[in-house]
């Protein structure tokens, strides 16, 4: 991996860089998105099923669409047994977790007859993609379905796309059923964001579309927000290693390429006060290239986007790491708590040795779709909150309003709208 000492200009270049992966600079796709999401619009089902036979070279019709109950039973018994328990343990662990995060409804009464407050309700259906091309992942499958059902939502649907025969991936249907999906389509790419938007015969419109994809997808994802809401605009992925002398560089090369494999896309920055470490990294990176199986991907991703940077202290690589604002940021430093109370943005953070990013990916319980091309500044991770909507509650008395009642007179005057005052003033004529 190259070694570069960190300035402001290599600084903003590195940043300048990252940003070229962002969905928003594809724009050569959009057109043929656009056409897609129109097609489906205007023509429904016929769209969707030409365009499945023209990608996923599966003929679909509105009576194989939709997964059966044997389909199902059919991967259970496809699928490992001990990895079906593993399946089972992780959904508690992100169940748990996210239960942490529900919210009640809340009501605040004064004696003087007001009553404010915030009616807390899930949204009613939600729309789940989930990827099914070069790999499958059925813990995004948990991560998106399982805090919705924490929320309470009344209806999951999940799509996916079809191989060729037909078939889905059976740790797919296994981790959906798992979590409680309530219904699975045999579509993806931008037609199926479509069908979830819009509606067709055979796939019900949502209220909301959650989960990655590739740049199809995404970019789908982007023009629909309006007529739906969506999580985010998922970008490649992405891990930065926060690190001084006392961090193992085989730990922290080994985390490094846990990220570099998904794709050629893919971030892996190290940032170290310490040479030492530097070079350390790099050549355990070397080493551990050379053994894994997809190391020609991660041999692309560390040309495009890997980089180690050496800082002159703790806190020029703290800044750093908040201007990147990775998707997961691992401190592995001498004492990573008090580090990680500088850490402004961050997808998910991993602290000490033994807290490697794989971890958050499938186990821990934490959510695993996160921020991307530095939108943790002002993004979160996916939580129940994404799945739930807020109402407020406004109660007056007469008495409540007469006490202020010249105040909203005099500010909606104040900005041209008489009418507004009116709707107050006719409430204490004479």
């Amino acid at each position: 991996m190259r070694i570069i000492e960190l300035s402001k200009e290599t600084r903003q270049s590195i940043l300048d860089d990252l940003l070229k992966r962002s969905p928003n600079n594809y724009t050569q796709y959009e057109d043929t998105v656009n056409e897609i999401i129109k097609s489906v619009k205007q023509n429904g089902d016929k769209a969707v099923f030409d365009y499945t036979l023209k990608f996923d070279k599966y003929a679909l019709t509105a009576e194989n669409i939709k997964v059966t109950r044997a389909e199902i039973e059919e991967a259970y018994k496809r699928l490992d047994s001990g990895l079906i328990e593993v399946i089972k343990e992780s959904a508690e662990n992100i169940r748990a977790f996210h239960l942490k995060q529900l919210r009640n409804s809340w009501f605040d009464a004064k004696e003087d007859g007001t009553i404010l407050g915030m009616k807390i309700t899930p949204i009613a259906k939600v729309g789940v993609y989930v990827p099914g091309g070069k790999a499958a992942y059925p813990s995004s499958v948990l991560m998106n379905v399982i805090p919705a059902k924490v929320a309470g939502v009344g209806e999951v649907i999940m799509t996916t796309p079809p191989s060729a025969d037909g078939r889905i991936n059976p740790g797919t249907l296994v981790a959906a059923d798992i979590a409680g999906v309530d219904t699975i389509y045999k579509v993806g790419g931008a037609q199926a964001i479509a069908a979830l938007a819009f509606g067709t015969r055979s796939v019900p419109k949502v209220d909301k579309i959650t989960g990655p994809g590739n740049i199809f997808v995404a970019l789908a994802k982007k023009a629909v927000y309006g007529y739906v809401s969506i999580d985010s605009i998922a970008g490649p992925s992405e891990i930065l290693v926060l690190a001084d002398e006392t961090a193992s560089p085989r730990y922290v090369a080994a985390d490094l390429l846990s990220q570099a494999e998904h794709d050629e896309l893919a971030s892996a920055i190290l940032i170290t006060t310490s040479r030492e470490l530097a070079e350390q990294v790099s050549k355990e990176v070397d080493g551990f290239t050379e053994e894994l199986s997809r190391r020609e991907i991660i041999r692309k991703s560390l040309d495009n986007y890997g980089y180690i940077l050496l800082t002159e202290n703790m806190e020029e690589a703290v800044e750093a790491a908040n201007e990147i604002a990775s998707e997961h940021l691992e401190i592995l430093t001498k004492n990573p708590f008090e580090t990680m109370t500088r850490i402004r943005n961050a997808g998910a953070i991993f602290l000490g040795e033994y807290s490697s990013e794989p971890l958050g990916d499938y186990f821990a319980g934490p959510n695993h779709i996160l921020p991307t091309n530095g939108t943790a500044k002002f993004f979160s991770p996916v939580n129940v909150d994404d799945f739930l909507k807020k109402t407020s509650i406004i109660s007056y008395s007469k008495e409540a309003l007469q006490k202020v009642h010249n105040k909203i007179e005099l500010f909606a005057e104040n900005e041209g709208l008489t009418a507004h005052a009116n709707s107050i003033k006719v409430r204490f004529e004479d």
